[in-house]
C-alpha cells in the first residue's frame, strides 16, 4: 500500500527539505563524494562526518578535505564535538558554508568521550544547551540541531531533549540506545515517540532502518518527522531511491548490485576529481558495496587484499562482468 503522505516537505529552522530521507554523518564514510551519491538517489539532507573543534581549529590537512562539499548538495549540514565552548567559539568562521550546524552528543566510541565529549555531554545537558545558545546566536539564521541518545549509562533523554530545546535548537535526532549499548540492543523507538509527543521542535529517528517497510513504521509508529539512515546506506546509496519508490508504490525495488557497482565506480570518479581520495576510506567503502554478490565473502577477501586505487577500480570493473 503507498504511502505517499509519508513524503512531504519539512522546515528545521531555515532550512527546507523535500523529504524526510536523511543520510547520518558517519566517521570514513560520508565524504563529499559519498554524499552526492545519496543526493542522487534521493536524500534530502546529508553531513560531513563527525569532526572534533580541535581538528577545525587547528586546520588540519584531512578535516579540511572532509569539510569540502560542492553547491549539488544544498542543504549542508556539518557535525561538530568537543568539550570547550571556547572551541566552539573559535570554530566560528569556520561553519559559516553550512547551512545547518548539528553538535553530535550521541558518539559513544571512547577515544571521543575519553575526550569528554560525544555522548560524554550527555552527563551534562546544561553545556549543550550553552553550545546551542552560542551557535544560535552566531549564526540567527542558520539551522542549529543536535543529535543524542537515550542518555550516557542511565535514560535521562526528555531532561536532555527539553534543555535542547529550550536553548533554541531547531530540531533533535535521537538515536534511542543508552551510550553503552552497541548495535546489537535493538533501537527502542518507542522513546521517538516519546519525544516527538513531548517536543515543538521536529525529532528525527535513527536507528535500524533498512528498509521502506522499516522508514514506514518508524513514521508512523513514533510521529517523528524524519528518519535519519546511517548502516543501512553504508555500501548502498540505492536505498533512498528505494525507500522513496517503497512509499510511492507500496513495493520496493530489491537492490540492484549492477547498478550499485556502478555507483561504487562514480565515487571512485568523484573523489579523485575532489582530490580527497583515501586507500583505506576506499578500501572500507568498496567491501560494503560487494557485501551482496555472489560469492561475497571470497571477494571481500581478495579486495581486503588491493593495494591501490588502481588495482581497487580493475577489480570492481571485472566483477561488474560477472553480474547481471
Amino acid at each position: 500500500m503507498a504511502n505517499k503522505n509519508l513524503i512531504k516537505p519539512l522546515q528545521i529552522g531555515p532550512v527546507k527539505l523535500k523529504n524526510p530521507l536523511i543520510l547520518a554523518p558517519m566517521v570514513d564514510v560520508t565524504d563529499s563524494a559519498f554524499r552526492q551519491l545519496c543526493i542522487e538517489q534521493g536524500a534530502a539532507l546529508t553531513f560531513t562526518q563527525m569532526l572534533y573543534t580541535s581538528q577545525i581549529i587547528h586546520e588540519n590537512k584531512k578535516t579540511k578535505q572532509l569539510m569540502q562539499f560542492s553547491k549539488k548538495e544544498r542543504p549542508i549540514g556539518i557535525q561538530i564535538t568537543g568539550n570547550s565552548l571556547d572551541e566552539f567559539k573559535s570554530c566560528i568562521p569556520y561553519l559559516k558554508p553550512y547551512d545547518i550546524i548539528d553538535i553530535n552528543c550521541g558518539c559513544p566510541s571512547m577515544r571521543i568521550t575519553g575526550n569528554e565529549a560525544g555522548s560524554f555531554l550527555l552527563k551534562n545537558p546544561d553545556k549543550i544547551a550553552g553550545i546551542i545558545k552560542l551557535l544560535k546566536s552566531a549564526f540567527p539564521k542558520k539551522a542549529v540541531t543536535a543529535k543524542i541518545r537515550l542518555g550516557f549509562k542511565t535514560n535521562n533523554v526528555l531532561k536532555i531533549a527539553k534543555t535542547i530545546e529550550s536553548a533554541g535548537a531547531d530540531a533533535i535526532t535521537l538515536h534511542p540506545r543508552l551510550a553503552t549499548d552497541g548495535s546489537s540492543v535493538p533501537a527502542d523507538w518507542s522513546q521517538i515517540a516519546k519525544l516527538a509527543s513531548s517536543l515543538k521542535i521536529p525529532v528525527i529517528g535513527n536507528g535500524d532502518i533498512f528498509s521502506g517497510p522499516d522508514t514506514e513504521r518508524m513514521l508512523k509508529s513514533t510521529g517523528c518527522d524524519a528518519v535519519m539512515i546511517a548502516r543501512g546506506a553504508i555500501g548502498d546509496p540505492t536505498i533512498f531511491s528505494r525507500i522513496l519508490h517503497y512509499l510511492k508504490k507500496g513495493e520496493e525495488p530489491p537492490r540492484n548490485q549492477r547498478e550499485n557497482l556502478h555507483l561504487f565506480l562514480k565515487y571512485l570518479k568523484l573523489s579523485k576529481s575532489l582530490k580527497t581520495q583515501n586507500l583505506r576510506r576506499t578500501k572500507y567503502l568498496g567491501m560494503q558495496f560487494i557485501r551482496a554478490v555472489p560469492n561475497a565473502p571470497k571477494l571481500r577477501a581478495e579486495f581486503s587484499k588491493l593495494s591501490s586505487i588502481k588495482e581497487i577500480e580493475s577489480f570492481t570493473k571485472s566483477l561488474l562482468k560477472t553480474i547481471k
